[in-house]
């Protein structure tokens, strides 16, 4: 009898393996199903689950090396920040990652199967529909909402979008809505390409409802992606499809991804009169974005280029001890802003360089190497696989999600953003409990 890929009453149980876990499991699922929407109820739910599995786990989590690499680490960022330019910015600054290592060593002794991690695909997924509605209502009514109240809740929505003509939804900025959507848009493939062998075993011809609702929610995300206005989001997109095909063996899905991403490539950087077909064909908000044309009187100070070359030169000047994390947006303001041009800069668009800039370069390699420890005994786990090839899935669809993440913050800095953040140390986590897991039972 052939397996099918996904049996939907089993694989993606709510029942956790460890029945001592089933309540704080429960708090999770439930945080997870406010955290897109209600950001403020969502984290609170998820930060107790968190918590409450480090009071049951305590030994299991301190008797690993990572949580003590990450234990090193926040004594090391609490060592730099004393030497920050703004100290006070600083150690406001490591708000944005204590809490993500406290949040990254409890929910990764939570999740220990990939049925869980299918369970945290479902859920995203299925809270990405109220996003995608609320951004699309934005851009096509100009509808919004105002007060404090709505933006606490996470329901701060600007009409016509933030910045203008861009979708943003209930995100605070459109490309902070782009890293979300893309890390949902991967996990939606994952799930959709899991049911696909459903019709085949089936004597129906028409797709199940899972494949159905999948599809849809597919093209939802993909178009919201598309609103709003993201190149960074884009490429992301189209590295996730290769990467699916490549992985699945289907050729001919690397060549129409490959074949269209040319044409649009074409129709934005090929010289003239090469390109003037193509830009026929490709729409101008496209094309007009990826060569940035669209934007063609940018400032220099606004201009990725100037950040990172900054960004480069700080760290140049403090290698070791960097100038303090939430720094540089004040260090570069007072070099470029003025009263004639006055500018605002949250970040250089580039984690790696932030890092360097205001934690060293020290604090900097460590960090990345805790994280890059996690990616390569995944990458063995998935080398040596012995589970299913549904759950083999569900886990690369969570591995190639979170190089998502990475990929976005080499163009960007998506720390800031609650939600965000914590999406990506949750995808971390979980691809973290499900190699612990499977380690401890070899």
């Amino acid at each position: 009898m052939k397996e099918k890929l996904l049996d939907f009453k089993n694989k993606t149980s709510h029942f956790h393996p460890d029945s001592g876990l089933q309540f704080l499991w429960n708090m999770f699922q439930l945080g997870l199903l406010f955290f897109p929407v209600i950001p403020a109820i969502g984290m609170v739910l998820l930060g107790l689950s968190a918590l409450g599995t480090w009071w049951k786990k305590y030994r299991q989590i301190i008797s690993q090396p990572l949580t003590w690499g990450f234990a090193i680490l926040t004594v090391l960022l609490v060592i730099v920040s004393s030497f920050g330019y703004y100290r006070t910015e600083a150690y406001l600054g490591l708000g944005n990652l204590i809490p993500q290592f406290i949040f990254f060593t409890g929910i990764s002794a939570l999740i220990q199967t990939p049925a869980q991690l299918r369970r945290i695909s479902w859920i995203l997924v299925i809270t990405s529909v109220p996003v995608v509605i609320f951004g699309l209502i934005q851009i096509l009514l100009g509808w919004g909402t105002v007060g404090e109240v709505q933006s606490f809740l996470g329901l701060a929505i600007a009409p016509t979008g933030n910045p203008p003509s861009r979708m943003s939804a209930n995100f605070m900025y459109a490309n902070i809505l782009a890293a979300y959507l893309t890390v949902v848009f991967i996990l939606n493939l994952g799930l959709l390409i899991e049911n696909l062998p459903q019709k085949r075993t089936t004597q129906s011809p028409f797709p199940s409802p899972q494949s159905l609702f999948l599809g849809l929610s597919l093209l939802g995300n993909s178009l919201a992606l598309l609103l709003t206005n993201s190149r960074n989001g884009w490429a992301i997109a189209v590295f996730a499809a290769l990467t699916f095909a490549v992985y699945l063996g289907w050729r001919w899905l690397v060549f129409l991804v490959g074949a269209i991403s040319g044409i649009v490539l074409l129709s934005a950087f090929a010289p003239s009169p090469i390109r003037e077909p193509f830009r026929k064909i490709v729409p101008y908000f496209i094309w007009g974005r990826l060569s940035d044309e669209m934007f063609s009187d940018r400032p220099i100070a606004l201009l990725r280029s100037t950040q990172w070359k900054f960004a480069l030169s700080l760290t140049q000047q403090r290698p070791l001890t960097g100038w303090g994390l939430r720094n540089f947006s004040p260090l570069y303001i007072s070099k470029y802003s003025s009263e004639q041009m006055p500018i605002w800069l949250g970040h250089p668009h580039n984690l790696f360089l932030m890092f360097a800039a205001e934690i060293g370069i020290p604090a900097t390699i460590l960090l990345c190497s805790l994280v890059g420890w996690v990616i390569f005994k995944a990458f063995l786990l998935i080398r040596d696989w012995s589970d299913t090839l549904a759950d083999k899935l569900i886990f690369f669809s969570h591995l190639v999600a979170f190089f998502g993440c990475i990929l976005f913050n080499t163009a960007d800095v998506t720390m800031f953003d609650l939600r965000v953040n914590a999406l990506g140390w949750l995808l971390l986590a979980g691809i973290w409990g499900v190699v612990s897991s499977h380690r401890s039972n070899i």
